[in-house]
């Protein structure tokens, strides 16, 4: 695993104690991800992320798989009231109601845009025109927190009814499944050229 990695250099997870941060940046962060089930996964939890840090939901995530389903949208979709409800005195997710319920929604709409395009993969990847866009940052505070690209996203799923997918929460999303490449210059993943 890449989190087993000693003395190289990482955007994020150098710190003692960040191994699950680590193997996220080593293995997930930048890496192009056209599974669909997976692209649920990583909608739903950075939804869940709003207005907390990135390692607090990589700590849950377990959680979120046995309360969500293992992100199957069909079954997410299906979840009643009492089910969602009951989800708010689980201590492995987040136990905000808005954020639980609108897992749910989401679903629905992930579903709906499934059917519409076959794959969500298809539709989330015609935003990038079918190519990951790999950026040349030399530090952190050089990475945007949303785009132009980001602002489309978010306002087509909007539009079609998902909530927790502001611009910013959609540019980390972006991130996480490899529609963007934003490790840095000095990253060891850009070094070995293994993000590409």
């Amino acid at each position: 695993m890449g989190s087993q990695k000693k003395n190289i250099f990482r955007c994020f997870g150098n710190k003692s104690g960040q191994e699950d941060y680590a193997h996220y940046h080593d293995d997930e962060w930048g890496v192009p991800v056209h599974d669909d089930l997976l692209l649920f996964e990583m909608l739903i939890l950075e939804g869940a992320q709003a207005g907390l840090n990135w390692e607090t939901i990589l700590k849950r995530r377990n959680g979120y798989r046995r309360a969500f389903h293992y992100f199957d949208p069909k079954k997410v979709s299906e979840m009643t009231d009492e089910e969602l409800e009951k989800l708010r005195s689980n201590p492995q997710i987040i136990r905000n109601r808005l954020k639980i319920f609108s897992t749910r929604k989401n679903a629905q709409v992930f579903l709906s845009i499934q059917k519409e395009f076959g794959k969500f993969d298809t539709y989330l990847w015609k935003f990038v025109n079918d190519k990951q866009i790999i950026n040349h940052f030399k530090k952190l505070q050089e990475i945007p927190t949303k785009t132009e690209i980001s602002d489309h996203l978010s306002k087509d799923l909007k539009k079609r009814g998902m909530s927790f997918v502001g611009s910013t929460i959609m540019y980390a999303y972006m991130q996480a499944v490899g529609l963007v490449d934003d490790h840095l210059e000095s990253c060891w993943k850009r070094k070995k050229g293994e993000s590409k």
